[in-house]
């Protein structure tokens, strides 16, 4: 599980809020979408949540671990997907797997087996002993996809991991995003490709200037929006500009005229994050793992 309360965070002489008073709760066994325009707040979210930013004000819990009093064991829960591709390319492939199953401590017996699954599903079993600077982008994109899986992290956080892919390999990403869920993980991701979004995601939210100003399931957006996209939504949320031949969402019409910024509607046990609850009327590292690898062998 996810769990944030009241996240706020600014920039080193910045006059607003990258995020703000931002709340959230995303459940074991959800594929959660995360989408915003450019600038909205979505990789900052997203680098707190990981622990790579550090924050100005609230809380983040993953899978129970409180991400500013115990930032090693949450991160230990996290399996990260940038989206700049951060990989040591002087290693080849196979190096840069091993020397994160290292700082998991993910046994030789384990590694060996999901690197070697997971490299067939993404055609990849040909260019594991070759360096990562050989590799194409969307390769770079497979491997980074595959490190972070190599621990089986019960929360998967994936930043537009789209980029790059050929179809088949999103194909497969997909289908792993899907699959991980039915485990009983989590999988956060962001994307600005809204039909995926549309099709893979269990619960969506839609971030603002730093503030959530919608959340909802598939289903609540199949039941009130009839006959509208993702995309309509969407851009009627976050861009004034924006016309359509149907009426403009109104404030009634996603989550009973109300944004939820707790996206869980089954506990109801935290009062400060349902203060958190805003109207839409009006809408128009710093801490490090710590955690050493002696060697990128193959072997612990």
């Amino acid at each position: 599980m996810i769990k944030i309360n009241s996240l706020s965070k600014m920039y080193k002489n910045a006059d607003r809020f990258a995020v703000k008073n931002l709340s959230l709760i995303v459940n074991d066994g959800e594929v959660f979408g995360f989408i915003g325009a450019n600038g909205a707040g979505k990789s900052t979210t997203i680098k707190c949540i990981t622990g790579i930013l550090p924050y100005n004000d609230g809380s983040i819990e993953i899978a129970g671990y409180d991400m500013a009093k115990d930032s090693i064991s949450a991160k230990k829960n996290i399996g990260y997907v940038s989206d700049n591709h951060s990989v040591y390319d002087k290693l080849t492939g196979r190096e840069y797997v091993n020397f994160l199953a290292n700082i998991y401590g993910v046994s030789k017996q384990d590694r060996d087996q999901r690197l070697n699954d997971l490299s067939i599903r993404f055609d990849l079993q040909d260019k594991l002993d070759s360096p990562i600077k050989s590799y194409s982008h969307g390769m770079k994109q497979k491997i980074c996809v595959i490190g972070a899986l190599i621990h089986e992290p019960k929360v998967w956080i994936l930043d537009e991991p789209l980029t790059g892919l050929d179809p088949k390999s999103a194909k497969e990403l997909k289908g792993l995003m899907r699959e991980h869920c039915e485990k009983g993980n989590v999988v956060f991701f962001s994307s600005h490709v809204l039909e995926v979004v549309e099709k893979l995601c269990d619960r969506i939210a839609i971030i603002k200037d730093g503030e959530i100003i919608a959340s909802f399931t598939m289903e609540e957006l199949e039941q009130k929006q009839q006959g509208k996209s993702l995309e309509d939504i969407f851009l009627e949320l976050t861009d004034t500009k924006y016309t359509s031949e149907n009426k403009q969402v109104k404030s009634n019409d996603i989550n009973g005229g109300e944004v939820k910024n707790e996206v869980n509607t089954q506990d109801n046990s935290s009062e400060d994050i349902d203060k958190n609850t805003s109207k839409i009327d009006t809408i128009a590292d710093n801490s490090d793992t710590n955690i050493s690898a002696e060697s990128v062998d193959e072997g612990v």
